[in-house]
């Protein structure tokens, strides 16, 4: 009598395949996004249990900073605030979204420890977690603008659906760093911290409560700061201005730039990530 066994995966160290199993990986991953998705939920609940408001904090934290920053840099710019606010309510949440997709990027696999020591998962699963979970929180804050549009009397144009190629092109990009810092953060436990300073400096150096015009003749040159670029790919078509060519051309350069280091590095190292984390 014949008894079925299943297939013997061999490993030869001389051909470890290590652009085939990272493929592998990125596949199975996205084929399981239902999984993904229901960690991400599970994350969520999982942070605000025992909260009236859930992740609504985050929406009333955001308000609550939106009130105070708009009313002291329209004076300390002598902006109108009418004119300003609904301007930073789009700067601000945008921020916001690309900050926390960063910070999370950063503990994406360090965060899963025993998740990735208990269950063989593709190590993409948890990439694709990150978005999710951030998409979630994300669109929290989002309904905060219309409110401010409308309290304002700001009427959004048919240019505000050209953000969600600028939303896709985010995703990627959270996507990809996901997996790149994920990776980083697990081998040197150092960088998460230099990550979070650098995300301060960006904040500042970055038009969030600022305009671009402030910055006179330099404006042409704000595209090269990627968090710039990929920024202003939502908040130009949101504002009503568009997002131009060069950005466009810049933030798609940055993201795919970001897409190759972080297959470069997934594809090399992959097979250590269970002994990093």
């Amino acid at each position: 009598m014949l008894h079925a066994t299943s297939p013997i995966h061999e490993f030869d160290a001389a051909a470890p395949r290590r652009r085939e199993r990272a493929l592998e990986d990125l596949q199975g991953g996205l084929a399981r996004w239902r999984l993904a998705w229901a960690l991400a939920r599970s994350d969520i609940t999982h942070r605000y249990r025992g909260s009236v408001l859930g992740p609504f904090w985050l929406t009333l934290s955001t308000a609550v900073m939106l009130a105070a920053l708009g009313i002291l840099y329209a004076k300390l710019f002598r902006m109108d605030v009418a004119a300003y606010l609904p301007w930073l309510a789009v700067s601000l949440i945008v921020w916001n979204t690309i900050s926390q997709i960063v910070t999370d990027a950063t503990t994406s696999l360090t965060g899963a420890e025993g998740v990735i020591r208990q269950m063989p998962l593709p190590y993409s699963v948890h990439a694709l977690r990150v978005v999710f979970r951030n998409a979630v929180i994300a669109a929290h804050n989002l309904p905060l603008i219309g409110v401010v549009f409308a309290f304002f009397g700001v009427t959004p144009t048919w240019w505000a659906l050209a953000a969600i190629p600028g939303f896709v092109l985010i995703a990627v990009a959270a996507f990809a760093a996901s997996i790149f810092l994920g990776m980083i953060c697990a081998r040197f436990r150092d960088i998460p911290p230099i990550v979070g300073s650098v995300m301060q400096i960006a904040f500042f150096i970055s038009p969030v409560i600022w305009k671009p015009e402030m910055v006179g003749h330099w404006q042409p040159w704000l595209p090269i700061n990627p968090v710039f670029a990929i920024m202003e790919t939502v908040r130009g078509p949101i504002m009503g201005t568009g997002a131009g060519f060069v950005v466009w051309a810049l933030a798609i350069a940055w993201t795919a730039a970001l897409i190759a280091g972080a297959w470069i590095f997934f594809v090399r190292f992959r097979g250590r990530i269970a002994f990093w984390v």
